[in-house]
Parts: structure tokens; sequence; C-alpha cells
């Protein structure tokens, strides 16, 4: 087992490598020029269109339960302890790269989105799209395709599934002494409930959940801001000063050089927003639309939401506590913030947050799963998957921090390859369809 390990952990290291990171920042830089900014000039825009219902189309849900689907498999543990994870690797630095992958992320969200409507096709039982579908059929690279819907199907095991699993059990044990076996049992048991029902089931049960957990979590960071509002400028200057200059050691804080902000910031907020791996698009062709700008638009507003929000509240609580500089493991650090201002309450709200978080992207990772099984083997794979996803669960909460998260990562990072080859191939096929759209609504 420490060989896999061991091997699993250099592939990751190797994919997640400067190259990797230059290739998703960079489509996301050159999307954003050849758009001309439309994820800042259109956001407005796109954030009315999430509450508009468009009856006419073809499409199983609605914008805003698409979206939620989207937000239930993206807004996970990347928001508590990939952040945490970040500034302890990264220094507060980090933050600002995850920032600035959340900006050009929208653009490339956008992108994937305007594809998947665009090339999905209408299925026996729903609606089928992704990057399967527009490198088969847009690109016309259905090699690329297959081997897509392979990486996401092995991803949902990790990131969508074991890394949450793992943090819910560690955050459950050391706050409530919960057993890991007793926390993955429960969890097993609350998704196979929901996943059994297909995207509707799915669509209904987060459009309920996700918008609860966003604005509870959000709502709390802002009471610890508003009680430590004398530190927020000192922490706004460590993100911005760090972003270009090494954070020298301090307390249990062991220092980072630029390039581990860089590369830390830019993977974890990777990691969270899910922009150039290819699996929201997935969501995104199921929403009910005749044009694909549309949910595209709406799309898009999920990495503002996750990244820009979620994130950066997650961040501003950490950088105006002590937690960070004391050594606190990344997988409590969150936890211990928010301690240190609202106590015991403080605690419990994270642990609640965190398996809040996790299950729903555990319900939405599941969706992304069967839809690239259903690709690869046919619907008649789809049962066998939902009992392996299931069990994998309680795998998941027994395993190994480590490992989980190098298996999430090479996975994440095999996904990504593929679609980034669709998105820039295609790039000005989202530009036609961008201008069509803008067009006829300035006309």
């Amino acid at each position: 087992m420490e060989s896999i390990e061991l091997l699993i952990s250099t592939l990751s290291g190797w994919v997640w490598g400067p190259p990797m990171l230059t290739l998703l920042v960079g489509t996301g830089l050159y999307l954003t020029v050849l758009l001309r900014g439309m994820q800042f000039r259109a956001l407005p825009h796109a954030l009315r269109l999430i509450w508009h219902k468009e009856h006419a189309g073809d499409g199983d849900i609605s914008h805003f339960a698409a979206l939620m689907t989207a937000l239930a498999a993206t807004v996970g543990i990347g928001n508590i302890v990939g952040v945490a994870t970040a500034i302890s690797l990264g220094g507060p630095g980090a933050v600002f790269w995850m920032w600035m992958t959340g900006l050009v992320g929208m653009a490339t969200k956008y992108a994937e989105a305007v594809l998947a409507v665009k090339y999905r096709e209408k299925g026996e039982h729903g609606m089928r799209g992704g990057p399967m579908y527009y490198l088969a059929k847009g690109a016309g690279l259905p090699k690329l395709a297959w081997f897509f819907a392979l990486f996401t199907a092995l991803a949902t095991f990790g990131i969508g599934n074991m890394a949450q699993a793992n943090a819910v059990a560690v955050i459950f044990d050391s706050t409530f002494n919960i057993e890991p076996w007793l926390t993955g049992t429960v969890l097993m048991l609350l998704t196979g409930l929901v996943i059994l029902g297909g995207i509707k089931s799915i669509g209904r049960f987060t459009s309920f959940l996700v918008p609860f957990m966003i604005v509870g979590y959000t709502g709390a960071a802002l009471v610890v801001l508003a009680l430590n509002a004398s530190e927020i400028p000192q922490a706004l200057g460590l993100i911005f000063y760090h972003a270009f200059n090494p954070a020298a050691a301090s307390g249990g804080f062991a220092g980072a050089m630029v390039a581990a902000s860089m590369r830390y910031g830019i993977a974890r907020g990777v990691f969270s927003n899910e922009s150039g791996l290819g699996s929201s698009p997935i969501a995104a062709a199921a929403a009910r639309t005749h044009d694909p700008v549309k949910q595209a638009l709406v799309s898009m507003t999920q990495t503002f939401i996750d990244t820009l929000v979620v994130c950066t509240m997650t961040a501003m609580v950490i950088l105006t506590s002590q937690s960070w500089l004391q050594g606190v493991a990344p997988g409590q650090m969150t936890s211990v913030s928010f301690g240190e201002t609202l106590g015991t309450t403080g605690v419990v709200i994270v642990a609640v947050a965190t398996a809040l978080f996790a299950y729903s992207t555990l319900i939405g990772w599941n969706y992304y799963g069967e839809k690239a099984i259903e690709y690869l083997a046919g619907r008649r794979a789809i049962a066998p998957y939902r009992v392996v996803f299931v069990a994998m669960v309680i795998v998941g909460a027994m395993m190994k921090l480590e490992f989980v998260w190098n298996f999430s990562d090479l996975m994440n990072g095999m996904m990504a390859i593929p679609n980034i080859v669709g998105l820039l191939l295609l790039a000005q096929v989202v530009k036609g369809e961008t201008e069509r759209y803008f067009k006829k609504a300035e006309g």
C-alpha cells in the first residue's frame, strides 16, 4: 500500500506542476481576452438570469436547479479545508492567487457551459452533455472524449467522494468524538437516499440545501469578521504583500516562498471551483433552455460564488485569527479560527458546514460520474456504479487524508487535460455564440 501511495503522490506532483497550472490559468486568460472580459461586463446580467424560469427549450431542470447542482458539487471541503491548506502551505499570498484563478476561471466556466449545451444530446432518460460530447462532436476527438469520461468516472471517487467523507469524519471525530466508521455509514445511507431519484431528485434536493448552507456559512463568517473588523486591513495587506513577497516563518507557520504561494493558491482554487476540469458543464447540459449562452452565464456565477465569496470568507476568518501562526493542522484550522471568536458555537458551525458542504458534493459528483459511466458503458452500468459510489463513502471516511487528496488531485488533473484541449480548439465557437447572443440582446 505504501508503494501505491508513493506512486500516486509522485504522479500528482507531476500532473500539478507548473505546466498544468500555467495551462489552466493561461486558458482562462486567453478566453478572457477573446471574450473581451465578458465575465466582468455580464456578471450583473448573469446574476439576474439565475432566477429566470425558462419553459421553452429542451432540458430536465431549471437554470437555478442546474446551478445549484453544480454548486453542490463545487462548494465542498475545498472551501473549508482547501483554503486552510493553501494558507498553511503557501502563506497568506495564496489567497490572492486563488482569487486570480477564480476571476479568469469564470471565463473558463462560461466557455465550458456554452459548449456543453450546444453539443448536448437528448437521450431516452434525459439530456446528456459535457466535455465528452463537445470533444467528440465539436472537436472531432472521440478518443479524447472517451478518456475524459474515464477520468471523470475515476475522479468521482476522489474529489467527489472519499475526500469529502474523509473531511467530515476527521472534523466530527475531533469535535464530537464520533468514530469515522459511524460518520461514514450515516453519510453513505443519506447519499444513497437522494441519488436513486436521478437528476430531477438531485436538482430538487440541491435547490433546497445549497442556498441554505451557503447563506448560513457566509453569515457566520460575516459575524466573525464584524467582531474582528480591526484585523481586516492587516489581513488584506498580508494577502497582497505576500502574493509577490516570501512569507517568513513566524510562530508555528513554517514560511512560504512566492512559488509555493502561487502553486497552492492556484491548485486549491481549481480544486474548489473546478474551472477547467470539465465537471460542472455536465450539470449545465441538463438545464432547460433554448440558448447555450443563457445557461453559460448562469454557470459562470458558480465560480464567482464559490471562490470570490465562500473561499474569501474562510480565508479572511483564518487570517484575522491566530490559528495559521500556531501550527494548527489544515483540517482543523478553519474550525479553530471560528472558535477563537465564537467559542464552541463557532467550532460546531464549521463541523455542521463541513458535513453539509461535503454531503452536497457527494450528491453533485455522483451525477457527474453517472453521466461519464453512461457515456462509457451505457445506462445498464449506472446501477452498479451507484452501488460502488455509495460503498466508497465509508471507505473514504476511514482512509489516510494524504492519500485521498493526492488521488483527488491526480484524477482532477487527468480530467483537465482533454477538457482544456477541447476548450482551446472550440474557443471560436464560444466567441461566435457569445457575439450572437449579445447582439440579439442589444438589438
